[in-house]
């Protein structure tokens, strides 16, 4: 950390410079934080440290180009990328999907969303792993399980992160003979662990001590600053696109919203643990229920480097595992897109950092920001 001291009316008012490469930022990102003794008086985030100029790729390359480009957005979740765009172009296009991709979708979709709560998990405890005596080991515990995630998803696209799963009309890949046994050995397996990290951490003095009742969000400034997601829920607002605008298939599963009213550290934490829970759920209703048929209206897949485009403007949206991921394109009926806008969920949830550090202590800064679950692909593009 950087510290600069000013004198100004005969008080000193210390800066302290946290980032960007600070090894709890969750990325790059800088904070510069003034400090009257242990308390934060002030806050000046800065960002852009990890802009690529996505959305003006998105006007130069064609459709099909550019979809593979937006799974380094939200590099924890690529199928929330890829699903709203996939969405945009299908209602300009006039593309059908077929059920069974719909299915694949979602199943992808989940399972994402699992392996990024499970990065926040083990993250989030080990930025406070001194405090826990043993947030290195819930960090291990928690990649482990993430790692049988990435397994299956290796085996049914050939890629761990970066999916390219989701393309127009359907879904490249179909499931591996064996997916559904894989799956189900997985969640059985899952839902035990799950119970065990409630009972590792959620019983420890120091962990509640360091994330109830610290960093609150209420509900007026969460909407007031477009917040979404966890965050939005953990402020006691139950909003979710997969239940308040139903998209895909999402309208066919059973499934709770999960929110906590006290916007604190300890309700943003425990609505990702509750909502992977969630997912099992869906999980397991969808390989249950998956339907014969093809894959992609456009089978038999060709390499289609050009889509063509009614003239118009369209948004579409999915509920990402940090919230409403969003994609408005306009088009002038010719093969490419005439403007791209992303709305991504981080960028908005960051935004209440000011509000949340201000008069908190600096020893907090970390779980504050840590509760917010940034991604910073999600934040400059």
């Amino acid at each position: 950390m950087e510290v600069k001291r000013i004198e100004s009316n005969g008080f000193e008012e210390l800066w302290v410079n946290m980032g960007p490469q600070h090894p709890a930022s969750h990325g790059v990102f800088r904070m510069q934080i003034k400090v009257d003794g242990e308390v934060i008086k002030e806050v000046i985030p800065h960002i852009g440290y990890l802009h690529r100029g996505v959305e003006k790729l998105g006007e130069f390359l064609t459709p099909v180009q550019f979809l593979p480009v937006l799974d380094r957005n939200d590099y924890l979740s690529s199928v929330s990328n890829e699903f709203p765009f996939a969405l945009a172009i299908e209602k300009l296009a006039n593309i059908s999907v077929p059920e069974r991709a719909e299915y694949l979708r979602v199943i992808a979709a989940e399972l994402m969303r699992i392996s990024s709560h499970l990065v926040f998990f083990g993250t989030f405890c080990l930025d406070m792993g001194g405090a826990l005596g043993g947030g290195s080991t819930i960090f291990l515990y928690a990649f482990r399980e993430r790692e049988k995630i990435l397994d299956i998803l290796e085996k049914w696209t050939g890629s761990r992160m970066h999916l390219n799963l989701i393309t127009f009309g359907g879904v490249r890949y179909d499931i591996y003979p064996g997916f559904d046994k894989d799956l189900k050995d997985f969640l059985k397996d899952f839902e035990n662990k799950i119970k065990e990290y409630e009972d590792m951490i959620e019983n420890n003095p120091v962990f509640l001590a360091r994330t109830k009742k610290v960093g609150i969000l209420p509900k007026e400034i969460a909407m007031e600053h477009g917040c979404s997601g966890p965050v939005l829920r953990g402020s006691g607002i139950k909003f979710d696109l997969r239940k308040a605008k139903p998209y895909s298939v999402y309208n066919k599963f059973e499934f709770e919203i999960p929110s906590f009213p006290d916007g604190d550290v300890y309700s943003r934490y425990k609505v990702r643990l509750m909502e992977m829970k969630e997912s099992i759920k869906i999980l397991r209703q969808a390989i249950d229920g998956i339907p014969s048929g093809p894959i992609n209206s456009l089978m038999p897949l060709k390499v289609k480097t050009h889509i063509k485009l009614k003239e118009g403007e369209v948004y579409e949206a999915v509920e990402s595992p940090r919230g409403e991921n969003g994609v408005y394109i306009v088009s002038d009926g010719k093969f490419g897109l005439y403007r791209v806008k992303l709305r991504t969920p981080t960028f908005y949830n960051l935004s209440v950092i000011p509000y949340l550090l201000k008069g908190a202590l600096i020893a907090d800064v970390v779980a504050i920001l840590g509760s917010l679950d940034p991604v910073f692909g999600d934040v400059d593009r």
